[in-house]
């Protein structure tokens, strides 16, 4: 008989691997809205200690930050750097290729 693995736990596991986070994140900024942004970086953070962990390692309560990373959210530049940098990640910038 097959094993099958559900997709959410599949994701969660894939998200551990800080390279992976980042073109996750990398592929969920293409879309223009940003709550998909949003939803990626939750997910990350999720995958990546749980928001009890970042939020003590951002200095943010645990419902600032579900209230930051909700769809409708509108997290500054500080908050999101930090976030990003309690889940082992960094901002980058590239040229777009179109």
């Amino acid at each position: 008989m097959k094993t099958c693995a559900k997709h959410d736990d599949w994701l969660m596991c894939q998200l551990a691997d800080v390279e992976f986070a980042a073109e996750y994140l990398n592929a969920a900024s293409e879309d223009e809205d940003p709550a998909s942004y949003l939803a990626a970086l939750r997910k990350v953070v999720e995958a990546r200690g749980g928001m009890a962990f970042v939020a003590e390692k951002t200095n943010l309560s645990r419902e600032t930050l579900y209230r930051t990373l909700s769809s409708r959210g509108n997290p500054t530049i500080r908050t999101l750097n930090a976030v990003l940098k309690a889940t082992g990640l960094r901002f980058g910038v590239s040229a777009n290729a179109s």
